[in-house]
């Protein structure tokens, strides 16, 4: 059986962080400041700022998401890294509209990116300990 659940949620989230880097550039053009200017406007720097915090965290989604797809299975994968998904949209919306309403977003993907890594991690250790 393939990872094609895991593979689909992967997709998308790399669709989402496309879809937030023309927010960023949607946003420039609004305000008036242009590329490299990262500063001016609240708007594009919270904007500038949920993009790049979504980037920071691509690194232990991405290889956590399948790795547990591996160690148990592409639909629970699937189902937490959708979850993820959805935080990292909540997050960006929140931060955009205001720096204080980032919060419910960031712990929704924040939980989910703890499930994928510890849940992972505690499998392989499992596996480690009842092989030997």
């Amino acid at each position: 059986m393939g990872l094609y659940a895991t593979a689909i949620v992967t997709l998308v989230a790399l669709l989402v962080y496309f879809w937030m880097g023309a927010q960023v550039g949607r946003t420039r053009y609004k305000v008036g400041i242009l590329a490299p200017a990262m500063t001016g406007d609240p708007r594009l720097e919270r904007t500038i700022r949920a993009h790049l915090n979504t980037l920071e965290w691509l690194p232990i989604f991405l290889p956590s998401l399948w790795l547990f797809a591996y160690y148990w299975g592409d639909v629970p994968a699937a189902i937490v890294g959708a979850v993820w998904i959805l935080g990292r949209i909540l997050y960006f919306l929140g931060y955009v509209a205001e720096a204080q309403k980032r919060g419910p977003g960031f712990g929704i993907q924040a939980l989910a990116s703890a499930v994928l890594l510890f849940g992972a991690l505690g499998r392989v250790i499992w596996l480690l300990a009842t092989q030997a």
